[in-house]
């Protein structure tokens, strides 16, 4: 028998709980407006509790060119026990690490400190549009089918998910070839000797990526020798160094371009390791990403015996986790008012109306070791314009996260988890202006100078870097 459908309303709606929602709905509801966030996951967070670094903080050349909800959420894990911090891995990018568990803890704080209502285990089903309105939401979880009725909905699904279904045009992969980046099954390790391997790094700089960023004027061994120095271990083996190729080659690891090393808890001697990958799955087809976990774990205890063999520091290591859903870099991207191009991230383009900024490499992952890396121009970053969040054809929709309008290559960039806060920040400022002004019926009418002034006075970076 078919439920019957509840209804509630709220002033703003955000779909999905990873980087991008935890901040959209944070700051919707530090800006006093009734907030809910919905997630058909267990816990909120999404890739922050990888174990990945949060790239897109801190640019190549050391700017910090993310803040407000970012640094306030990084304080919550410095106060919990769980913050590294910022480190370069010197190959080309600053990179924060966290510890995944103590992240778990910190982002519900947030969450619980500024008001959101939060539903877990509730899955977004279906919307309700009239003439490019949104007017409600059908959520769908054990207690039943619930119409949230909302002024304002953010979808930080990752996905494009209510934009896409409300008719918002969008675009997927590489449309001439349909490639799309692969999927990875982040990994921990612990009881990792940090010396052994730093110096294994800097006796044999071959295997690891290295001075990749030419500003900072290294050789492979001088990185070698300041990362050994840094005693940290952030390091990043690449296929075509000797050890990966020839291990490839033997079949004693998988095909990929790269094991990127992040310490996420010094005190445990506990790394994350991002390797595994199976490429041009579309993530938005259920049966095709549940049928890539068996295959995906497969890779998982491939690498860690390869890194205990092989990989001097690892060799008393233990697997000690896996990240709580698979990490998907690419599937939809909502065309919006303005679309973000590779020139636009490459050149470190400014906008009159930037509402965050983006500073990670061009980044498109591909199948087996493909990989496309390049560094943005002076190490610098880019502005993302408010059209980037607006959907075409809807007027009471923003999007924020790896769903935003961009080309293919510059969503490789914009997607990492700093630049997704940024964009959260953004639009939950101007969901909140939206409700308390309850004069604009469309979000183009937003005043972009207001909300910029806004976005400053929470913390947020959009003026004074490269």
């Amino acid at each position: 028998m078919a439920q019957m459908i509840r209804e509630e309303e709220v002033d703003v709606l955000v779909i999905g709980g990873g980087s991008a929602g935890i901040a959209a709905a944070c700051t919707a509801a530090r800006n006093g407006a009734r907030t809910m966030l919905v997630d058909a996951g267990p816990m909120i967070g999404g890739e922050l509790l990888s174990g990945i670094p949060v790239d897109g903080c801190v640019s190549s050349r050391g700017e910090w060119v993310v803040g407000g909800f970012s640094r306030e959420l990084f304080d919550e894990c410095e106060r919990l026990g769980g913050y590294i911090g910022p480190l370069f891995d010197y190959r080309a990018l600053h990179v924060v690490c966290v510890d995944p568990e103590i992240m778990k803890i910190a982002v519900i704080n947030v969450v619980k400190k500024a008001g959101v209502k939060l539903l877990l285990y509730t899955f977004a089903d279906d919307v309700v549009v009239k003439d490019g309105v949104v007017q409600g939401v059908v959520v769908l979880n054990k207690n039943a089918r619930t119409l949230v009725r909302a002024k304002v909905v953010i979808d930080c699904s990752g996905d494009g998910d209510i934009a896409a279904a409300a008719g918002a045009p969008f675009e997927v992969g590489n449309a001439a070839t349909g490639d799309l980046q692969p999927v990875t099954m982040v990994f921990r390790m612990v009881g990792v000797e940090t010396e052994r391997l730093l110096a294994f790094v800097r006796d044999h700089p071959e295997h690891f990526g290295l001075a990749e960023y030419a500003e900072i004027g290294m050789s492979k061994q001088e990185a070698a020798n300041r990362l050994y120095a840094q005693g940290l271990p952030k390091v990043f083996l690449v296929a075509d160094g000797p050890l990966m190729k020839k291990a490839i080659a033997a079949g004693d690891i998988y095909k990929s371009s790269m094991i990127a090393v992040t310490p996420v808890s010094m005190q445990r001697k506990e790394v994350s390791l991002n390797t595994t990958r199976i490429g041009n799955l579309d993530a938005t087809k259920t049966d095709k990403l549940s049928a890539a976990l068996p295959d995906l774990l497969d890779q998982v205890w491939q690498c860690v015996r390869f890194m205990q063999k092989y990989v001097p520091g690892f060799e008393k290591t233990q697997f000690s986790g896996l990240a709580p859903r698979i990490g998907i870099r690419e599937t939809r991207r909502i065309i919006g008012e303005y679309v973000l191009t590779g020139d636009d991230i490459m050149e470190a383009r400014k906008f009159p109306d930037g509402i965050g900024k983006g500073c990670h490499e061009l980044d498109v992952h591909g199948s087996d070791t493909k990989h496309l890396r390049r560094t943005i121009k002076d190490g610098g970053s880019y502005d993302i314009p408010f059209g980037c969040l607006v959907p075409k054809g809807l007027k009471n929709v923003m999007v924020a996260g790896r769903c935003l309008s961009a080309t293919r290559e510059a969503h490789s960039s914009a997607r990492v988890m700093g630049t997704c806060m940024a964009m959260g920040q953004a639009t939950g400022t101007a969901a909140a202006m939206a409700v308390s002004a309850n004069r604009f019926e469309d979000i183009r009418e937003i005043p972009v100078g207001t909300l910029r002034a806004k976005l400053q006075e929470q913390g947020a970076v959009l003026e004074g870097t490269y």
